[in-house]
């Protein structure tokens, strides 16, 4: 179980109070400085855990899960569970992960895992490509801009509204188009959404016709955004219904190609990972979930969380 010690919040306060009665069984691994969650992952499948559970938000649930799939045989050897501790938690959220801890841990340890796609990302940097899968959803423009913005000390005072107030300050700045190429195909927009499963940025269904295990992208592009579509995309969030431009287009695809002739940063699962241009591909079915229950893609049973290096 890897967990950011210094992490804040009631949840997290929760979770070390009752350290020893969730955790009992699991080899606690503590994070010191960010990014170190991958190399714990890493580490823990070396040692032969099977069981590699990301305690935190979707960004601990990100890094935990690139330390798990790059490390040998990774995902052919260990499984992810999830402890949901952090502001937003939409990979729980589609899953069906229980956010009460005690229920959580319970699915961890009582769950089955199904197994689900994992898309994978290229990214320039520094005159080589950087490898980064996500597991829910991905974001080039807007998105990612505000995720740069986003002030951490305002974030750990406010929690979801920090982001809310780095996407106004993001929407105020110019924004670059971004080319999408698929099969073909070209469709710009200021802002790019791709996703493995239905949620986006909380219980927001913005990819409805997405199954996580269909070895499909859904892809959302937004040729313009102004204030007006903004105020729509409060206003359906209010009445829960995800606000749909009419110019927007929506497509699957198995790998798609994002260009752009100016500066434009991606984002994944909430996390800043690189700027354009990017070539996303699914690899189908590839990551075990353990998950609160059935859906579309193949069953297996739980596995012991004891002595057998599970944790």
């Amino acid at each position: 179980m890897i967990f950011n010690p210094t992490a804040k919040g009631n949840k997290a306060r929760h979770f070390r109070r009752h350290l020893n009665e969730i955790a009992a069984g699991c080899a606690l691994k503590p994070t010191r400085q960010a990014g170190e969650a991958a190399h714990l992952a890493r580490e823990a499948v070396e040692e032969g855990f099977d069981t590699i559970v990301a305690a935190g938000g979707d960004g601990t649930v990100n890094e935990v899960l690139n330390g798990l799939a790059t490390a040998p045989d990774g995902l052919a050897r260990a499984r992810l569970g999830v402890l949901p501790l952090g502001t937003v938690n939409v990979f729980a959220l589609e899953h069906g992960i229980p956010f009460k801890l005690q229920s959580a841990f319970e699915t961890i340890r009582r769950g089955a895992a199904r197994t689900v796609d994992l898309p994978w990302v290229e990214l320039p940097s520094g005159g080589r490509t950087k490898r980064l899968c996500f597991a829910q959803m991905a974001g080039a423009g807007l998105d990612a801009r505000a995720v740069e913005r986003v002030d951490w000390t305002t974030k750990k005072r406010v929690g979801r509204l920090a982001y809310a107030l780095a996407f106004l300050q993001a929407l105020n700045e110019r924004r670059p188009l971004v080319e999408c190429r698929w099969g073909g195909e070209r469709f710009s927009g200021e802002w790019v959404l791709l996703g493995n499963g239905r949620f986006y940025a909380g219980p927001y269904a913005f990819f409805p016709k997405a199954v996580p295990s269909d070895g499909l992208l859904d892809v959302c592009v937004y040729p313009r955004l102004d204030w007006w579509t903004l105020m729509r995309f409060a206003l359906g969030a209010v009445v829960g219904r995800v606000y749909a431009p009419p110019d927007m287009r929506y497509f699957q695809c198995e790998q798609l190609e994002l260009h752009s002739v100016q500066r434009v940063p991606l984002e994944l699962d909430g996390e800043a990972a690189g700027e354009l241009p990017a070539i996303v591909r699914v690899e189908k079915q590839r990551l075990r979930v353990i998950a609160a229950w059935s859906a579309a893609g193949s069953q297996e049973p739980a596995s012991s969380m004891g002595p057998g290096r599970s944790g």
